[in-house]
């Protein structure tokens, strides 16, 4: 970080390439107080600095200046592997990316007959981290299972369930709504293992039929249609970052 007009690039014109805001409306930022260099607060205009090994914060949240790195989040369609390339031929993710000049790699997975949210990435530490169970980054689904769910399950799930790898616990449950022999409820958890929602809800008594990734850490599935991507970027790729200490 340097002051000195002969070096690095303004920081204002950084944040704005960064699609932070306008330049003016960078500048503001600034000089609020709002951006960080280095773990540094800066409100000095002149300021420069290397986009190349520069790690800036606005508002806390870290701000991706390296344009060749890419985070996306695709819808992922029942029947699909969570594979770029299937030895057995089945329908994989490369599909989904194929007009896509980065080599992108998939963060965790979901079984083919779980739909929803998944990232894609070439960022190796965010990918690293987000798939690490020590930063604990929140996953939601939503389930329609077999059976009429009691409202106490909540509290039995929240507690910890005890399954043959060893335990689980669920950070929220609701029931959104029954109809005849048939639920449809919503869980999060931190946990990565396999089939561990379906192997939650079958332990209990529930069964799962059908089972759709909704959110993972900060960023949403939303109106995201089967077979679809949309890029991370700006404060929600921040968020997501931050989510794992970045």
């Amino acid at each position: 970080m340097s002051t000195d007009d002969a070096e690095g690039v303004r920081l204002q014109k950084v944040l704005a390439h960064a699609g932070l805001g306008s330049r003016r409306a960078c500048e503001t930022m600034i000089a609020q107080g709002r951006v960080s260099v280095d773990g540094a607060v800066v409100r000095e205009l002149g300021t420069r600095v290397d986009p190349a090994t520069a790690v800036l914060h606005v508002d806390g949240l870290r701000v991706q200046l390296d344009d060749s790195q890419v985070t996306i989040a695709l819808n992922k369609p029942l029947g699909v592997v969570s594979s770029m390339s299937d030895e057995n031929g089945r329908p994989d993710l490369s599909q989904f990316v194929a007009d896509r000049a980065e080599r992108l790699f998939h963060v965790g997975r979901l079984d083919a007959e779980t739909t929803g949210l998944l990232l894609l990435t070439n960022d190796g530490e965010l990918a690293h981290r987000l798939a690490h169970p020590s930063y604990e980054v929140s996953k939601t689904y939503v389930a329609t299972v077999e059976g009429r769910v009691a409202p106490k399950l909540g509290r039995k799930l929240t507690a910890g369930i005890e399954l043959e790898d060893g335990p689980v616990t669920v950070e929220d449950f609701a029931i959104k709504d029954i109809s005849g022999q048939t639920s449809l409820v919503e869980l999060t958890l931190h946990e990565g293992r396999n089939h561990i929602v379906r192997r939650l809800l079958a332990e209990v008594g529930h069964p799962v039929t059908q089972l759709v990734r909704t959110q993972v850490g900060p960023v949403r599935l939303g109106s995201l249609r089967a077979g679809r991507t949309r890029t991370i970027a700006g404060r929600e790729l921040g968020a997501l970052m931050q989510a794992v200490g970045l």
